[in-house]
């Protein structure tokens, strides 16, 4: 027994090393077929270092689902820890009595392996329930889509050999017999009857060692034959994917989108006709991708925390991050034999490859003649460009980039787009704006005020006689609703005293749109225009009402060259309020006023920007108010369905993104209902949010599903609202 288990052992550890060898080699050979990366992605090792072993070594973006980040850390420890074991298994296998040298038989040791090995048995098994159990939800489930028989693959793998580890422990404690005592084996002591001969136990032992060698050996033959099983993989290839994340902050990939990238610098749009004609702009094939996009693809875990929170696939439309990235991933490794080969060679590779090789990056799925695309458009075009799946991903996948670079190549190559961009896209470039009103019209706001706004040029020379340049924005200074909050947040200033000016009809669209849309060229255009502006007017402070509007200003203006403190208006009016220098005052007792308001949060002014308690902080300061939270809130927020550029698609597939959120909405109102009025509101701090709400609970409204005396308002609105309570009282005084 012991000649065949030492041979089969040592033949099932050089196969399963070398087969997993064999696997990083071909991991590292696709992988560099993508192109260089843009930013710094080497810079600050020392932070790196730092966030990848808090993500990996105590799983901080796992805990954000505590129960199941935590029976995963119990499995990530055992992985690690019980490696220790299998050196002993090996060690067995010779000598059933053998023991580590130097921890050899150290109390402690003993105790924490078998602790380990428990707590991870335990572990896995809950994580085998839970898997079950959810995918009873169907497509709902996290896990729908996933390759479940990898999946179960891995689970066998690893209550096999926690099983194994404590047998081989209770079977030590039968060897020693008298030589140790139970305490050295607290948790495995009682597992086998007393009594069994010593060579039964020492054959035993090598049983169990050798099975739990050859299940770790093909385990690792198994993830070498099977280079995109990123269930597998993920546990070698994340602590890579981590290190190398965009921003060496530990920030996840959100906020700014990066430039596109020739010959590894940024495009300069002003020299775009000396560049050679097959440059790619954006994503057009899978070798179009970075490097660190082709990590990303093979690191995929197939978890499904992205599928679980992206709006578009909680409302029925075909995009799935966690789908796409897979689809991605597929199609990288089965191209890149054709990637890899010489050009003459090509034509004696398998048909497979060659018909893999000629798939369309992005077309239409299901097709009767020709091939299909790997992505289809219908995917392409769902996406919000929320960032909740770049928030969810445990291991640092940067979804929303990759996918903007593919919009951007069926934009600006391909002229491939969904037909209402094209009323955008002529408006941003004719009038500056995406509603195409005339740019005269950008003032008209102010004409509903009892006091002048200095407009820069006209009133004033530029903004150094003045705090704060007031970006007015598109939907601000055009959108019916938005405008009430543009007046709301200008009369607060001018009340608190906070000296501000506009530009007026010198102010142009940031071009947020049209880069979510893919339009480069559009972006490029409104941005260098404004950096002008911007210059000239000497800005430097900067508050905004519109969460896109800050987004662009504050992170992307800097690849243009312009650097601000951009502030959002809840973030000044919170302040404002903590100095007293605006005071919120409650309805008189009795009077209609009061109300319940729940809070939504703008995935641009939350995810990409963590802006989370300024909104709540200065809906907290309003007297007379009862806040109620939605379910789905901060990092886990629902979209309202505009981002992206989706604001000017419509929504032809599935129900409409802003629904789902009114309606959460609507059911936290009327929990929260407290108010003698019965009054309340809906609370946002985005003049997107609003417009997508405010359709929704019309919506909702007419069908006779929220009640009449519910509204949307901005949080500006609610503050304005106040305050005017205690400007009347001290008129009435």
């Amino acid at each position: 027994m012991r000649i065949l288990a030492i041979v089969l052992c040592l033949a099932a550890t050089a196969a399963g090393f070398g087969l997993f060898i064999y696997g990083i080699s071909r991991i590292v050979t696709v992988v560099r077929t993508g192109r260089s990366v843009h930013g710094r992605r080497r810079d600050q090792p020392g932070k790196r270092w730092g966030h990848m072993i808090k993500e990996t070594l105590l799983h901080s973006r796992m805990l954000q689902w505590s129960h199941i980040g935590i029976a995963h850390w119990f499995v990530f420890i055992a992985f690690g820890a019980l490696l220790f074991s299998l050196a002993t298994a090996y060690g067995q296998i010779f000598d059933p009595a053998f023991a580590l040298p130097i921890i050899g038989h150290w109390i402690v040791y003993e105790w924490l392996s078998e602790s380990i090995a428990w707590l991870s048995l335990l572990a896995i098994v809950f994580l085998i329930i839970y898997r079950q159990v959810n995918l009873r939800r169907g497509r709902s489930s996290r896990f729908y889509g996933s390759n479940l028989g990898q999946a179960y693959y891995i689970e066998a793998t690893v209550l096999s050999v926690v099983i194994c580890v404590l047998l081989l422990r209770a079977l030590e404690f039968q060897l020693l017999g008298e030589e140790t005592t139970r305490w050295h084996f607290p948790l495995t002591n009682f597992l086998l009857p007393a009594g069994i001969s010593y060579d039964s136990v020492a054959d035993a032992i090598i049983v169990v060692a050798m099975i739990k060698i050859l299940i770790s050996m093909l385990m690792l033959a198994i993830f070498g034959l099977n280079i995109t099983m990123g269930v597998g993989w993920h546990r070698f290839l994340a602590w890579f994917n981590i290190w190398f994340k965009r921003e060496s902050d530990g920030k996840p990939a959100l906020g700014p989108l990066q430039p596109i990238m020739v010959n590894s610098e940024p495009l300069n749009f002003a020299e775009l006709e000396d560049i050679d004609e097959d440059t790619p702009l954006g994503v057009g094939k899978v070798e179009d991708f970075t490097w660190k996009g082709l990590l990303d693809f093979t690191t995929c875990t197939e978890c499904g925390r992205c599928q679980s929170q992206c709006p578009a696939w909680n409302t029925q439309k075909p995009l799935s991050p966690k789908l796409l990235i897979t689809d991605l991933r597929d199609h990288a490794h089965a191209k890149a034999p054709y990637l890899l080969a010489a050009e003459e060679a090509r034509g004696s590779l398998a048909t497979a490859t060659m018909q893999e090789a000629e798939r369309p990056l992005v077309g239409p799925i299901q097709v009767t003649d020709g091939l299909a695309g790997v992505i289809d458009p219908d995917v392409l075009w769902s996406c919000t460009s929320c960032g909740a799946c770049v928030q969810q991903c445990p291991v640092d996948i940067e979804h929303v980039d990759h996918i903007m670079d593919m919009r951007r190549y069926q934009v600006m190559i391909e002229s491939e787009f969904p037909s209402e961009l094209s009323g955008l896209f002529k408006g941003l470039e004719k009038k500056g704006n995406p509603w195409n009103m005339s740019q005269r019209k950008r003032l008209e706001w102010t004409k509903e005020l009892d006091f002048e706004v200095p407009v820069i040029g006209v009133d004033v020379e530029d903004l150094t006689e003045v705090e704060y340049l007031f970006w007015v924005g598109c939907a601000g200074a055009y959108e019916d609703r938005a405008k009430k909050t543009t007046q709301a947040v200008a009369e607060l200033l001018h009340t608190a005293g906070v000296s501000f000016a506009v530009l007026g009809n010198g102010e142009t669209c940031t071009g947020d749109p049209a880069r979510r849309a893919g339009n480069e060229f559009v972006f490029q255009q409104l941005a260098l225009e404004n950096a002008e502006t911007l210059k000239h007017a000497k800005a430097h402070k900067v508050v905004v009402t519109c969460a896109h509007c800050l987004n662009t200003l504050k992170n992307e203006y800097p690849q243009v060259g312009v650097d601000l403190e951009v502030v959002h208006h809840t973030q000044l009016l919170n302040r404002l309020v903590r100095e007293g220098k605006l005071t919120p005052v409650a309805p008189p007792a009795g009077a209609v006023g009061g109300r319940t308001i729940t809070y939504h949060d703008p995935c641009y002014l939350g995810r990409h920007n963590q802006i989370y308690d300024p909104p709540r902080d200065l809906l907290g300061s309003l007297p007379g108010t009862t806040f109620a939270e939605m379910p789905r809130n901060k990092e886990r927020s629902f979209c309202c369905g505009a981002g992206g550029a989706r604001m000017w698609m419509e929504e032809k597939i599935g129900t409409r993104i802003n629904l789902n959120r009114t309606d959460e909405a609507i059911e936290t109102l009327n929990a929260g209902l407290q108010q003698v009025d019965g009054s309340a509101a809906i609370a946002t701090g985005c003049p997107f949010c609003r417009v997508m709400l405010s359709d929704g609970l019309t919506a909702r409204q007419s069908e006779g599903q929220a009640p009449e005396s519910v509204e949307v308002l901005d949080v500006a609105q609610l503050l304005l609202e106040s305050v005017h309570r205690g400007a009347g009282a001290d008129e009435q005084s």
